[in-house]
């Protein structure tokens, strides 16, 4: 059997279906407890408003152990997923999909990859932080020139990443990703989930550059360092608010894929 053969034969099975969808479901919790640990800095409580942090406040809950490990199954068969789609595109298509749909399955692959394996980490106990990770990267790359030119180039792209989520949002592109016609309700979630999303993911990035320009890889922390900056300005409660409901939203959003994404 050759190998579009072989992936077709894979998106034509339901249950695997049902475990990427999962993914999303997986990825809606984990982005609505990012959102609460991010209200949570805004009243002086500690945490990490990234990944890692909802990760660990998963693993810290009764059968949270089993919940990582049926999350890591959760977002590997999501990855497949769109290894499949990349190479027969989406199954419904009733064409393959252009270039470009394949090559954004490929990277949301690599996204899902790296999801699952974070979470495994988390599921067996040696879970890091995102953002001590990142910073201690940052300060190995920025011991060269030709680390700093990579530092910087990353940043940019996160940059340029974020305002495509953002962008998606305002112009409710991402209902293109929905089956059938959708509510009202759905696509205020999308609007603001991906808006604020977007905005995260900028924060992120610009803390990256920042970080290569003032010799501080300490400052290049992710979303985290991203969420706890707008906490500083003035306003700042306020602010961390509004992100934390914002990030919540996208969460729910992510629920809403897992049941009408077009798959």
């Amino acid at each position: 059997m050759s190998a579009t053969g072989a992936a077709e034969t894979v998106q034509n099975n339901t249950w695997f279906e049902r475990a990427a969808r999962a993914g999303h479901f997986v990825s809606g919790l984990l982005h609505i407890l990012i959102g609460y640990i991010a209200i949570r800095l805004a009243f002086g409580q500690g945490g990490n408003a990234d990944q890692s942090g909802a990760l660990a406040e998963l693993g810290s809950k009764p059968g949270g152990a089993i919940a990582l490990w049926i999350a890591v199954v959760a977002f590997l068969a999501l990855a497949l997923w769109r290894v499949m789609e990349a190479i027969v595109g989406k199954k419904s298509d009733q064409d393959e999909g252009s270039a470009m749909d394949r090559l954004k399955a490929g990277a949301l692959a690599v996204v899902y990859l790296a999801f699952a394996w974070s979470t495994f980490g988390f599921a067996r106990g040696s879970g890091e932080s995102s953002g001590q990770q990142n910073a201690g990267m940052t300060a190995r790359l920025m011991e060269n020139g030709f680390g700093k030119v990579v530092l910087i180039v990353v940043g940019l792209v996160v940059i340029g990443v974020g305002g495509y989520h953002v962008y998606k949002g305002v112009s409710k592109n991402f209902l293109d990703d929905l089956e059938g016609n959708q509510s009202k309700g759905v696509e205020y979630l999308g609007i603001a989930g991906y808006a604020a999303k977007g905005a995260a993911l900028i924060g992120a990035g610009a803390l990256v550059v920042v970080a290569v320009f003032t010799s501080d890889p300490s400052k290049a922390t992710g979303i985290d360092g991203a969420v706890k900056t707008l906490g500083e300005q003035p306003f700042g409660q306020v602010l961390l608010v509004l992100a934390g409901v914002g990030i919540a939203l996208y969460g729910l959003y992510a629920f809403v894929l897992a049941r009408h994404a077009r798959m």
